[in-house]
C-alpha cells in the first residue's frame, strides 16, 4: 500500500560506501551489474538477458514520486571502490511494515558489504517500519546469512517467481521487529 506521503530517501553511509539515491548516471553501471546472468538469477524481477533500456526504466521508478519501493545505490567511490557497488532497496507494506531486498556486485561477493548495508539500512530505519521483512532463494544461502546476521529470523519456506530463471523458485522468509 502507499503511504499519503512520500517519504524523502536519505543517504546512509556505512563503512566502506555510502547509500544513496539512484541516479540517471548510474544507468551504465546498473546495466553492467544486473546484466549478469549470476546476478540476475538471485533476484525476482531482473531479466536476463537484460533487454535494451531495462537501467534507464529501473532508474525512471526509483525516482518516481508514485513509486512504492525506495532504492538506493551502494556507492563505494569514497573508499576506492566502484561507483555502483550494489542495489538496497524497501518496498513499503501496510501496517508500518517494509520488505528490504539487496544484490551486490560478483566482484563485490563475500566481502561483508552487502551485510554492512543491510544493517545499515535496518538502524536508520528510513521509512519508519515496526517490521521488516525479506526472503531469499534457498539456493543462495549466503544471503541468508547476512540477514541473520543482522538479526533476522526465520520465518518460513515460500517460492517466489524469478524473471531471469522463468519459474518459481524455493524462497526461505524472514522477519525483524524495530519495536
Amino acid at each position: 500500500m502507499m503511504l499519503d506521503k512520500m517519504i524523502e530517501q536519505p543517504v546512509i553511509e556505512t563503512d566502506r560506501a555510502v547509500l544513496r539515491p539512484v541516479r540517471k548516471s548510474d544507468a551504465g553501471l546498473l546495466a553492467l551489474y544486473s546484466g549478469d546472468e549470476r546476478v540476475a538469477r538471485g533476484t525476482r524481477s531482473v531479466p536476463h538477458p537484460l533487454p535494451p533500456g531495462a537501467a534507464e526504466a529501473f532508474i525512471a521508478r526509483a525516482q518516481s514520486p508514485d513509486r512504492t519501493e525506495d532504492i538506493w545505490v551502494m556507492d563505494g567511490s569514497a573508499s576506492g571502490l566502484s561507483e555502483l557497488v550494489g542495489v538496497i532497496g524497501m518496498e513499503r507494506m501496510d501496517r508500518e511494515q517494509s520488505q528490504i531486498s539487496y544484490w551486490v556486485a560478483p566482484a563485490m561477493w563475500n566481502t561483508g558489504l552487502a551485510s554492512e548495508a543491510v544493517r545499515a539500512m535496518v538502524q536508520a530505519n528510513p521509512q519508519g517500519c515496526r517490521t521488516i521483512f525479506a526472503e531469499v532463494f534457498q539456493d543462495n544461502p549466503v544471503s541468508a546469512r547476512v540477514l541473520t546476521n543482522a538479526g533476522f529470523a526465520y520465518l518460513g519456506d515460500a517460492e517466489a517467481y524469478s524473471v531471469a530463471r522463468g519459474g518459481k523458485v524455493p524462497t526461505w522468509t524472514y522477519s525483524l521487529k524495530l519495536d
